[in-house]
């Protein structure tokens, strides 16, 4: 087994015998010969073979045949849905022994590892649309376990759109691009859509979700997860208890502003990608904790609403959190295509211990998933491609199709028979057959739904009373964007009338943004157990840390190169990066005699791209950036995006010199450093250690959100 599958996978030595069906897959092109795909070696791969220098291409160059076949075939169909996206290996550790509620052997021990694969993505947008655009992102996680490849297949938002499967065609019809200008590209933004939300109450808290802060995250390593559907865990004994899966990063949940989202499109259409593998390679690997809310079944009808509606969350209020175990991610993609692209998740790929419930949506996931994957892939055995085999080992009487690469043995292919002693045969639940869950079902034939999945807004008002102050304003602004785009001021208008059903105000705001009528007041068709539940906002959850953040040191010549290297290590010591930003590149020399490296210029760089900005002190250097617009512009739009900015010393004229205004940033603070609203300075000589870890601990509340109250900052 090599080095780079180890790291890749993250097992341990003795279970290397697992891995030995994937490693002969891999190539590793150093020092050998350029072959055809049958092994023979080229001799000329520049230059077709030719009746004559200037004559025609002979049709016996096997070579050109093959290269030129394999180079038309390359593309294969993207998926529907989901199509932008990337992934990386790494691997879930068990916190606790969960044999108590099932018996999935990954969760059996504390300590255990299990080796899994990730694929993160945009829903909406084609594959080269950008990763910042507003949309519900993907969150699926291959567990290869001992008896089994298990998928949790779900998304950053915790709830869908529609309640029951047959309805996903039309929900995805609606909301990608119009059929008849193919227009616009990976955006809710537009009529068919919101036609669609008017006429199905249902996805009102989705909607929600959707236009809140979740619809932009800053990262994927700031990105909650969530099964969305309920499932069920079943232990030994054959006890089954309802299951909902949440993902929890360690470096919170935090969000993009809609203005940096839009401009990162264009800016760097791969931010998402890059700022995943940047991290990895950075060794800041990606950790998010698995948590589970279990139910008893006998507490299924306890609730106000249906378990089996993915349209609805179960508030940890009711049903607090217990934390399993943790996934790291630890390698990026040895190639893209071959794992990322080829990677197959299925929600009805599970072990022994995990089983589904009757949710309608969950229901239909698992026959439509199998279904995309035979066409998308080329035929029933995708599941032999290298990134999609279980390392546990398969053996069944499926034969022959397309890409078939399992050379199988024996006479029969038939169950039961003789000629091949009756194997493979099943396995009982001791030996751990896949059993599946005891459930009584019985009913009338019916196209109907239940009574109890027919409450459309009272989860949608729960979410909006659980929002703070400048989330609730993201949110009406995401409408007036979203709904603003509409050209049917008819469309506009039922869909402010539908939300008025969520919270009158919210409906009177949506309104006036859009030109249509104020709905009237409505009564409340029903109202949630709770009023409020502060686990729905992203600010009630900020962890005190900076890990993978980045931090851009804007200087020019004459710049004290002390205080560059300085904040450097400091930045580093906590986990982050810095970056010199500069009107060109190349070396600056310091006004101390040291010398800073620019590692960006402002024309391929941006605010943006960065969580926080540092100006260092030289008066040469600060002399120059006040005459530079772009070092202007960068300043200023840091501080519209509500993201911590730090000077020293001269370094404080600059902030003067720019529209930064509303803040502190003369005057003596604490050990000469003033903080005020994410802006830390620091005007005479001081200790950088204690200006560090103001601007540290601006950095960790990650924006600084009163700033949004001013509307006079030019960026």
């Amino acid at each position: 087994m090599s080095e780079q599958l180890k790291k890749a996978k993250h097992i341990d030595v003795d279970e290397k015998s697992k891995l030995s069906d994937l490693e002969e897959f891999r190539e590793y092109p150093e020092g050998q010969f350029l072959t055809t795909n049958q092994g023979v070696r080229v001799s000329e791969t520049d230059m077709s073979l030719k009746a004559g220098e200037r004559g025609p291409t002979l049709l016996e160059d096997f070579h050109f045949r093959e290269k030129l076949t394999h180079f038309d075939h390359e593309r294969i169909p993207e998926r529907v849905v989901h199509a932008r996206g990337t992934g990386a290996h790494g691997y879930f550790e068990c916190y606790e022994s969960m044999a108590e509620y099932t018996m999935a052997s990954f969760l059996q021990e504390a300590g255990k590892k299990t080796p899994v694969f990730v694929r993160f993505s945009t829903v909406v947008g084609f594959r080269g649309s950008a990763d910042t655009v507003r949309d519900a992102r993907g969150f699926a996680t291959k567990f290869y376990t001992e008896d089994g490849n298990y998928d949790l297949v779900g998304n950053n938002i915790p709830v869908f759109f529609i309640q029951d499967a047959i309805k996903f065609p039309d929900l995805v019809h609606s909301i990608k691009p119009e059929p008849d200008d193919e227009m616009p590209q990976a955006s809710a933004a537009h009529d068919t859509f919101w036609d669609f939300v008017a006429s199905h109450h249902e996805n009102a808290h989705m909607i929600m979700w959707l236009l809140s802060d979740r619809g932009i995250p800053r990262s994927y390593r700031m990105m909650q997860g969530f099964g969305v559907n309920t499932f069920r865990f079943v232990n030994k004994a054959g006890k089954g208890r309802f299951v909902k899966f949440h993902w929890i990063p360690k470096l919170g949940v935090h969000s993009l502003v809609w203005d940096e989202a839009q401009k990162l499109a264009g800016k760097d259409p791969d931010y998402h990608r890059r700022d995943l593998y940047e991290a990895i390679d950075a060794g800041h690997y990606p950790e998010y904790e698995l948590a589970v809310q279990i139910i008893e079944e006998a507490d299924e009808q306890k609730f106000d609403f249906d378990l089996l509606d993915a349209t609805k969350i179960v508030p940890e209020e009711q049903v607090p959190l217990k934390i399993i175990g943790k996934l790291t991610l630890t390698a990026r993609p040895d190639n893209f295509f071959a794992e990322v692209e080829q990677v197959a998740f299925c929600p009805a790929n599970v072990v022994p211990g995990i089983d589904f419930t009757n949710d309608p949506l969950l229901q239909g996931r698992l026959f439509s998933y199998l279904d995309t994957q035979l066409i998308r892939l080329g035929g029933p055995n995708f599941h032999e491609i290298p990134i999609n085999r279980p390392l546990a080992p398969y053996h069944n009487n499926q034969r022959d199709g397309y890409h078939r690469m399992t050379i199988n043995r024996g006479k029969s292919a038939y169950f039961p028979n003789t000629v091949g002693n009756g194997d493979p045969r099943p396995a009982s639940r001791e030996e751990r057959g896949y059993v599946h869950y005891t459930e009584k079902v019985e009913g009338k034939k019916i196209r109907a739904r239940s009574d109890s999945f027919k409450d459309f807004f009272s989860q949608a008002t729960l979410f909006w009373n659980s929002m703070t102050g400048p989330e609730k304003t993201h949110i009406v602004k995401a409408f007036h964007f979203e709904v603003g785009k509409v050209k049917s001021l008819e469309i506009r208008q039922r869909v402010t009338d539908m939300f008025a059903n969520v919270d009158p105000e919210l409906g009177r705001m949506i309104a006036e943004g859009v030109g249509v009528k104020v709905p009237a007041p409505k009564a409340p068709q029903k109202k949630s157990k709770l009023d409020k539940s502060p686990a729905l906002s992203q600010l009630n959850k900020v962890p005190d840390t900076i890990v993978g953040r980045k931090v851009a040191i804007l200087a020019a010549e004459g710049v004290k190169a002390s205080e560059v290297e300085q904040m450097k290590k400091a930045v580093k010591t906590a986990g982050a990066s810095a970056e010199v930003v500069s009107k060109v590149q190349g070396l600056h020399k310091g006004s101390d005699g040291g010398e800073v490296m620019v590692d960006k210029s402002y024309v391929t760089t941006g605010s943006i791209l960065y969580d926080a900005v540092f100006v260092p002190g030289g008066k040469q250097s600060v002399e120059t950036l006040k005459s530079h617009g772009d070092a202007i512009h960068f300043l200023n739009e840091a501080f519209r995006h509500c993201k911590p900015i730090g000077a020293m010393g001269e370094g404080v004229d600059l902030i003067k010199a720019s529209a930064i205004s509303g803040v502190s940033i003369s005057g003596e603070g604490k050990g000469g450093i003033v903080s005020d609203k994410g802006v830390v300075t620091a005007r005479d000589e001081t200790d950088l250690i204690a200006f560090f870890e103001r601007f540290r601990k601006a950095m960790a509340q990650h924006r600084h959100w009163d700033r949004e109250k001013k509307e006079a900052v030019p960026a």
